[in-house]
């Protein structure tokens, strides 16, 4: 068998022979020692062919399709050109880097490629020594065009769309849970650090916010009077609760604590208030977000469920790839895994269950109504992903098909067929779109003005007669001319 190694360089394509392939494989000790000896590394491979890319432009898409496993058309031609035919009695094998990209070699040209054994170790070898195998390369040439492209291949995959960019979401969303668990801690201490002064308040005010709220404006109960009474009442927005906070203060079993320790509380609570007033403004943000990124989605499922799809599966291209089963179990893979290995039940839904469908869906039909679900969410995830002008039609359909599926399991009502549902958002898009403009050629343009200009008589700028055609002559027949 004879054995090839691809290298892909910023540079262009190399491929080398292996000499004595074998051996090679069986003394692969002696192969990762010769790989810092460029003396010996040349007994092992030799240069077959080298092609270079033409532009940077041409290098990157080149690169682009590497990375994706896509074989481009500059390395098919160069490995047609410059590998051997592989026959019944000389097996010819080409040792890549990626899997991904052998397998698409294999596919298209057939030939047996390998990705394993020694090969690591002799692109390995390629990678420190590629200078000086091929000639007229340096080693600066070869670190400038690895420095290019690399930027230019960085620059490429951060280029995105302002408008419609999903990284944020997943920022928002995972600012927004880590809010709620801070406020919640804080609010638990302040409840307990002012409940030593003000132990009746926390049975008044059960709510974290408005506790926040209360105990910053009362700070000291003694000096709570009917003067503060009605600025009370729009604090609480409840008068009998404010009435009862300030029959309390006056028979409170608190302790007294210094002026000190209320200007710290009073601090603190203005903290937990800011918080929670952020996380209303930033779960604002987060929905405008949504509606910009992924409107459809953010319809059927709501903004925070569908925020945490994207975030859990890293992108919003991410979740457009899952299937419909996997979107269902996305955020249970614990329990997922758990039930495979134990042998028992898989779980029914992950992160959907907070939906309010499943809630509102019985306990025989969770199940159903969350696979049904998880359909719906994966069809609107593929349209927010691929479609060019975003709009929310499809997400209330799928919603509306939601709604009733939901009752089909209660009453029995056979619901609407989905392709039957798609035509008609499709007909409200095209209703509610304004017609696209047809541009018109240059040259049609320029013909209709001049036809234009003759017919105004205005030719050159100046006015002039128009005189008709001439007419044509019509030809006689044979018989005519005989007689």
């Amino acid at each position: 068998a004879q054995m090839f190694v691809l290298f892909e360089h910023a540079a262009g394509y190399a491929l080398f022979r292996v000499k004595e392939f074998e051996e090679t494989g069986m003394l692969l000790p002696q192969v990762e020692e010769s790989v810092t000896d460029i003396s010996r590394f040349n007994s092992v491979v030799k240069l077959v062919g080298f092609s270079p890319f033409k532009t940077a432009l041409k290098a990157l898409e080149n690169l682009n399709s590497i990375s994706e496993g896509i074989l481009p058309e500059d390395l098919q031609l160069f490995l047609e050109t410059f590998l051997p035919k592989s026959g019944k009695k000389s097996k010819v094998i080409l040792g890549v880097s990626e899997p991904k990209i052998g397998a698409s070699i294999t596919e298209s040209i057939g030939i047996t490629c390998q990705h394993v054994g020694a090969i690591p170790e002799i692109i390995r070898g390629i990678r420190q020594h590629f200078p000086k195998l091929v000639k007229g390369f340096t080693a600066q040439s070869s670190s400038t065009a690895q420095l290019g492209l690399g930027h230019s291949y960085s620059r490429a995959k951060v280029k995105f769309n302002v408008n419609r960019v999903d990284n944020m979401i997943i920022q928002s969303i995972a600012l927004l849970d880590q809010l709620d668990k801070d406020i919640n801690t804080f609010s638990m201490r302040i409840r307990e650090w002012y409940s030593y002064h003000f132990p009746e308040l926390v049975k008044i005010v059960p709510e974290n916010y408005l506790f926040a709220k209360v105990a910053r404006f009362v700070k000291n109960r003694k000096e709570l009077n009917e003067e503060k009474l009605e600025a009370l009442e729009e604090i609480v927005m409840d008068s009998g609760k404010a009435q009862a906070i300030l029959d309390a203060s006056r028979s409170s079993m608190g302790m007294d604590i210094s002026p000190v320790d209320l200007l710290n509380i009073e601090m603190f609570a203005s903290r937990v208030v800011s918080l929670a007033d952020y996380r209303k403004e930033l779960s604002g943000y987060l929905a405008t977000k949504m509606q910009d990124v992924a409107p459809n989605l953010a319809t059927l499922i709501g903004d925070q469920v569908g925020a945490r799809l994207i975030s859990h599966a890293g992108s919003l291209t991410n979740l457009a790839k899952y299937p419909a089963s996997t979107v269902q179990i996305l955020g249970a893979e614990k329990a997922l895994f758990r039930a495979l290995k134990t042998r028992g039940n898989t779980p029914k839904y992950g992160l959907l269950y907070h939906s309010t469908f499943i809630g509102r869906a019985g306990a025989k039909n969770k199940g159903r109504i969350s696979r049904y679900l998880a359909n719906k969410c994966s069809i609107a995830s593929r349209i927010d992903c691929f479609i060019d002008e975003p709009t929310k039609v499809f997400g209330e359909k799928l919603r509306q098909q939601v709604e009733d599926r939901l009752k089909f399991y209660e009453t029995g009502d056979i619901p609407r067929k989905n392709i039957d549902v798609m035509k008609e958002a499709l007909e409200e898009i095209a209703l509610t779109s304004p017609p696209k403009k047809k541009k018109k050629n240059k040259k049609r343009k320029r013909e209709e003005e001049s036809d234009l200009s003759i017919a105004n008589g205005d030719v050159n700028g100046e006015e002039k007669e128009i005189n008709p055609p001439p007419k044509k002559k019509k030809k006689k027949n044979k018989k005519e001319k005989d007689e």
